[in-house]
């Protein structure tokens, strides 16, 4: 798919979409309980979709009802084994890891082939330790074994979904758990997300010191009955447009939330000013859009970025290239990117989407600025698939072919 972008001027409201970090969790729990759940606000983005065929795969039963997800737990029905069909969702995959390792036996996971390269290398690491073998084989991640309980570590520097996917299992094992979180711990917000949904779904776990969790034993999910907030990760590509520009009024966000993402009206105005210096290291989502804007406005240096090397493309990298097109020579180290004061040009090629929904977006963001094509566009249904509908709603003046 080819998106067509010509220069625009933009005004108008939307809804925000809602967080699949939140819906991926609430989901989760729910699939896990005892009983039926109900989750209002929900988007059928390829990422939730995954996280739906992976709670069917493991015995939970999900209808739709309106813009709500009525789940029936598994907590009585855990299939004895399981494929679980990932997309191209790395925290689905992540996710259900061990939840399949304390309740499904013997896993098979499935994925795209760029899915199957990022890997679960941590997991590959630490639960053999713990009765769990996890094989890459022909494409396909092989988990087989009964998880056990006991004390777990865990590099805080890598993805937190790991850490996510732990504290979902542990309270199901037949005994007391500790998780221990070794810094620097990148990212911490992700796992106050996944703390704050398991909450409500009557898990207790508690954060003995910064960073240890101790995690009680044969727990039992409850069944939820919640809404989806607001997404700031997806909102932050609208609220872009508005530091360049545009008036978009963006509706359905909580303020107060612990999303991680909503520093990026923090970062956007520092942003604002030449030499700003950003670590993004614990809102890494935002890479592609903050380099975007510093392109677009007086440059600034990013450091924290080494992981976005594991994320649907090699984020740093590709915008890096992508830019280029647009007379921007960034420079990207190890562990930070170095975007120049030296002003846009319109692209005389095509841009690349590179198959990745946020490197998408932050492109849209600078052709509204001056113009220009997208291959690959389709990428943006990955987690928000209306994301050109509301853009041309509110003026984006954009072609799809």
């Amino acid at each position: 798919m080819i998106a067509k972008i010509s220069e625009s001027r933009i005004m108008g409201r939307l809804e925000a979409v809602p967080s699949k970090s939140f819906l991926h969790r609430m989901l989760i729990c729910a699939a896990l309980a005892d009983g039926e759940s109900r989750i209002e606000n929900f988007t059928d983005s390829e990422d939730i979709l995954a996280s739906i065929d992976c709670i069917k795969a493991m015995g939970a039963k999900v209808r739709e009802e309106g813009n709500a997800l009525v789940v029936q737990g598994a907590a009585k029905n855990y299939m004895a084994t399981a494929v679980f069909p990932c997309r191209e969702s790395g925290s689905t995959l992540r996710f259900f890891i061990p939840v399949a390792a304390a309740k499904c036996g013997a896993s098979e996971f499935t994925g795209s082939e760029r899915l199957m390269e990022r890997g679960v290398g941590i997991y590959e690491d630490i639960l053999p330790e713990k009765n769990v073998t996890v094989k890459r084989k022909k494409g396909k991640i092989f988990v087989d074994g009964s998880l056990c309980p006991g004390d777990y570590e865990i590099p805080g520097n890598i993805s937190s979904q790991y850490i996510t996917g732990l504290l979902f299992a542990l309270p199901l094992l037949p005994g007391d758990s500790t998780l221990k979180i070794i810094p620097p711990v990148e990212s911490r917000a992700y796992i106050d997300i996944t703390l704050e949904v398991i909450k409500k779904a009557g898990i207790e776990i508690v954060e003995s010191e910064e960073n240890v969790f101790k995690i009680k034993g044969d727990q039992t999910y409850r069944p939820v009955n919640e809404r989806a907030e607001g997404d700031w990760s997806n909102a932050a590509f609208l609220f872009a447009m508005n530091g360049l520009g545009s008036r978009i009024d963006v509706m359905g966000l909580n303020k107060t939330s612990v999303q991680g993402d909503r520093i990026c009206l923090e970062y956007f105005e520092k942003l604002n000013e030449p030499g700003a210096t950003l670590d993004i290291g614990g809102c890494i989502d935002l890479g592609p859009v903050l380099f975007a804007y510093a392109a677009a406005k007086h440059g600034g240096r990013f450091t924290g970025t080494k992981r976005l090397k594991i994320k649907e493309s090699d984020r740093a990298a590709v915008m890096a290239e992508e830019l280029k097109k647009f007379g921007v020579m960034a420079e990207v180290g190890e562990n930070e990117v170095l975007i120049p004061d030296s002003g846009l040009k319109k692209p005389e090629a095509a841009l690349d989407g590179h198959n990745d929904h946020r490197i998408v977006m932050a492109l849209t963001v600078l052709l509204a600025l001056t113009g220009g094509d997208i291959t690959g566009a389709e990428a943006v249904k990955k987690s928000y698939p209306g994301f050109f509908e509301d853009m041309r709603r509110i003026g984006l003046n954009v072609e799809i072919e």
